[in-house]
């Protein structure tokens, strides 16, 4: 049972292998983000800050899609469910930010949650079929792959990016402060 900080965060491990790391790395900022939008009402989700649109809201329905699209379609190569699949990403790449904002807290909160379920599902499975070195069965235009390794990274940076931003808008909406 993982160690749990004053904000119920599950602290990495000090000493664990390269996945265990990782993938504790991943929930403390998967749990960081959980905090930052808690108790939140609508109004609370939808807040931006200074010139940015950005809103929490926002950001958990676009980590959803980022934890979707990175276990789900390409590290398994499945087709992308929804409602993700009924975008078109090309006409609207900006849509899982903007489309937040017609959604309740608890649709935006059970949207998330299910994706991250979904995708910590996907990555174990994957780590038991082949480990870190697995790739993706989809692959890049030019043919390339992602390894399990690099998505998993990839979300660690996803999270990292926009816990930040998370920090400004919270402390904007009702002051609550904190790493």
């Amino acid at each position: 049972m993982p160690t749990l900080d004053d904000q119920g965060r599950p602290e990495p491990p000090l000493a664990g292998d390269e996945i265990a790391t990782v993938l504790g790395f991943l929930e403390f900022l998967r749990a960081t983000l959980e905090w930052k939008c808690a108790g939140l009402d609508a109004d609370g989700l939808r807040a931006t800050t200074g010139a940015s649109s950005m809103t929490l809201g926002g950001m958990l329905k676009h980590l959803a899609y980022v934890e979707d699209e990175w276990s789900a379609y390409w590290l398994h190569g499945r087709d992308r469910q929804p409602p993700w699949d009924a975008v078109a990403w090309k006409a609207d790449p900006d849509w899982d930010w903007h489309s937040a904002a017609d959604d309740t807290p608890e649709q935006l909160r059970a949207i998330w949650r299910e994706a991250v379920d979904r995708s910590r599902s996907l990555v174990a499975q994957a780590l038991a079929d082949g480990g870190p070195d697995q790739l993706a069965r989809r692959t890049l235009p030019d043919g390339r792959a992602p390894s399990l390794r690099w998505i998993l990274v990839h979300l660690v940076e996803e999270y990292a990016r926009h816990n930040g931003h998370a920090d400004l808008i919270r402390e904007s909406v009702d002051g609550l402060t904190g790493e």
